[in-house]
C-alpha cells in the first residue's frame, strides 16, 4: 500500500497538488565530499528550489536556491569565504524569482514561501518575493538570527539575505497540528503545515538545526522534498552517506546521520515515494532538464 492510500485509510485527505522543480545556480565539490566512497572528479551540485501549484493557497515556494543577492553578499571578507570553500556558478536568470516569471508567476503572486533550513542558498532569493509570508519551524531561525561573521559564516547563514521585513511576514510552524503517519514510516508523525493536509512537515535536523522535509502528492506520485538530509538520490538508493569531512558545517553529526538512516529506511518500505534531495544531479537531470511530468 502506497504512502497516500495508507494515509487516506486514516482518514487524512491530502489534496492532490501541482509540482515544479527548478534549480537557481550551482556549487561544485569533489564527489567524495558528498558521497562516502565516491570519486575524485567535481561533480556540479544544483541549487533545487520547487514551486507548488496549491488549489486554495495559490502558489507556494519551497526554498529559493542562489541568488544575485547571494553574489553581492559574498563579495567582500569573511563572507567570500564562502564562495572560496564552495565555488558558486549563478547567471540572473537562474534566480527563483526570473524563472517563475517565464512560467507565468510574477514575484508579487507568490504568498507563502517556506524554508526548510536557513543556509545561503536555500534562502538567497527570499528578498525577491515582497508579499510573501515566511514558514519554517523556529528552532531553524532562533538557531541562526543572532549570528554574525565567521560565526555566521559557519552555518552558512548570511544575514543579509534576509528582508528586514523578514521577522515581520513569519509565520512559524508550530506543532500544534500534529499528524499520526502510517505504522512502518520512520517518522511517527508530520506537522500539517496549512491545516488541510496538503504539505506535511517532518524533522530532518543534523545538516541545519530545525531543517525539514515536505510529504506531498501529486496527481502522479508521492514526494518528500527532503531538503539535505541527503545530497542525492544515489545516496539513499545505496546508503552511502557523505564523508565524514562533511560534518565540520554540521551542527549535530548525530542528528544528521539519524535523519539520513531515516530516509534510507523510508526508501526501502516505500520506493514508490519519491524521495527529492535539494542537491541531487539526478534530480536535476531527469526531472528538471528533461521536464518528466512531476
Amino acid at each position: 500500500m502506497t504512502y497516500r492510500q495508507q494515509m487516506e485509510d486514516k482518514g487524512v485527505p491530502i489534496p492532490k497538488l501541482k509540482l515544479r522543480l527548478f534549480a537557481a545556480g550551482y556549487c561544485t565539490h569533489p564527489e567524495w565530499v558528498t558521497l562516502r566512497g565516491g570519486s575524485l572528479r567535481s561533480c556540479r551540485i544544483p541549487a533545487i528550489f520547487a514551486c507548488i501549484e496549491h488549489p486554495a493557497f495559490g502558489t507556494i515556494v519551497v526554498d529559493t536556491g542562489y541568488s544575485e543577492r547571494f553574489i553581492q553578499e559574498t563579495e567582500r571578507l569573511p563572507e567570500r569565504l564562502y564562495r572560496t570553500i564552495t565555488p558558486v556558478v549563478f547567471r540572473g536568470e537562474e534566480s527563483a524569482v526570473r524563472q517563475l516569471a517565464v512560467c507565468g508567476v510574477a514575484p508579487e503572486q507568490v504568498q507563502t514561501v517556506i524554508v526548510t533550513h536557513f543556509h545561503a542558498d536555500h534562502v538567497a532569493g527570499l528578498r525577491d518575493f515582497p508579499n510573501a509570508r515566511f514558514l519554517y519551524v523556529p528552532e531553524a531561525y532562533n538557531a541562526v538570527k543572532s549570528l554574525r561573521g565567521l560565526a555566521a559564516l559557519r552555518r552558512a547563514y548570511l544575514p543579509g539575505l534576509l528582508p528586514e521585513s523578514f521577522e515581520r511576514r513569519s509565520q512559524p510552524i508550530l506543532r500544534d497540528r500534529k499528524v499520526e503517519l502510517p505504522a512502518d514510516f520512520p517518522f511517527s508523525c508530520g506537522i500539517d503545515v496549512l491545516g488541510d493536509g496538503s504539505l506535511l512537515a517532518v524533522d530532518l535536523p543534523g545538516h541545519a538545526d530545525g531543517q525539514i522535509g515536505l510529504l506531498l502528492s501529486t496527481e502522479r506520485h508521492d514526494y518528500l522534498l527532503c531538503a539535505d538530509a541527503a545530497w542525492s538520490s544515489r545516496a539513499i538508493r545505496e546508503n552511502r552517506p557523505p564523508h565524514p569531512l562533511a560534518g565540520l558545517v554540521m551542527p549535530n553529526r548525530r542528528q544528521y546521520r539519524d535523519s539520513f538512516e531515516r530516509l534510507v529506511r523510508l526508501h526501502e518500505r516505500y520506493p514508490a515515494l519519491r524521495i527529492v534531495p535539494s542537491h541531487c544531479p539526478e534530480v536535476w537531470e531527469k526531472w528538471i532538464q528533461k521536464g518528466e511530468p512531476l
